[in-house]
């Protein structure tokens, strides 16, 4: 199987200074889109993920901070990294809040900028399959705080489209899906990407199979909700190594 290339978005409405990030990222063996507003960069993300997301903080119809939030709506698991010539402390403390990885000046430092996309890539990418919102979105928050990339799923055909497009060091499964069956993305796993640590959460112990209950290692890992969060930390983070 080929080494996974992770795909970037380039976000500026200066065209060349688009076209110029690109060729430089696809040197450094990134798949790499460009998009010259926030109208198309949210029509790129809704229809394939990106690992990151390179924002302009100026554009006609947006800005980087606003655009970022419309696109963690669409995929959550997107980080970014803001490029400005107007940086403010205002600027940095709002792309914080925001989960917004870092700020960097323009004209844009090269090296600077890709030891800051490697670092970024460089956190662990889980996904979360759940159906309830308000438990996913705190999940996400929760891992995003602990240097997790974070995507979110609500059942198996959701799971199967994640799980065809990337590369996922842990998968996060509730055995009891809206949308098919815990069990069935376990197999999903198993079968299109065993290289991911799988972990069973759910509040309903009598789902659990005697298997599953037994299993360790390289199979499946279960944690009862509710969550004893510190234990659940550190089993993700032994799982993702």
């Amino acid at each position: 199987m080929p080494a996974y290339q992770p795909s970037i978005l380039v976000v500026d409405d200066e065209v060349d200074a688009c076209r110029n990030l690109q060729d430089i990222l696809s040197d450094f063996g990134y798949r790499t889109n460009v998009a010259s507003s926030a109208t198309e960069a949210v029509r790129l993300v809704q229809q394939q993920p990106y690992d990151l997301v390179l924002l302009d903080l100026k554009m006609p119809d947006a800005n980087g901070l606003t655009l970022y939030e419309q696109i963690r709506q669409c995929r959550a698991d997107a980080v970014a990294i803001l490029l400005t010539a107007f940086a403010s402390p205002e600027t940095h403390q709002q792309a914080h809040e925001l989960g917004i990885n870092q700020v960097l000046s323009k004209p844009v430092d090269v090296p600077r900028l890709i030891h800051e996309i490697g670092s970024a890539l460089e956190q662990p990418l889980l996904l979360v399959v759940d159906d309830d919102d308000d438990l996913q979105h705190s999940l996400s928050d929760l891992l995003r705080s602990q240097g997790f990339r974070v995507a979110l799923a609500h059942g198996v055909d959701d799971a199967a489209i994640h799980l065809r497009d990337r590369e996922f060091r842990v998968v996060l499964i509730d055995l009891k899906l809206a949308q098919g069956s815990g069990y069935e993305v376990l197999e999903l796993v198993r079968c299109h990407a065993p290289q991911s640590k799988r972990m069973v959460i759910t509040g309903h112990r009598d789902a659990l199979s005697e298997d599953l209950l037994n299993s360790v290692d390289g199979h499946a890992n279960v944690c009862l909700k509710p969550f004893d969060v510190p234990l659940l930390l550190r089993r993700i983070q032994e799982l993702a190594g």
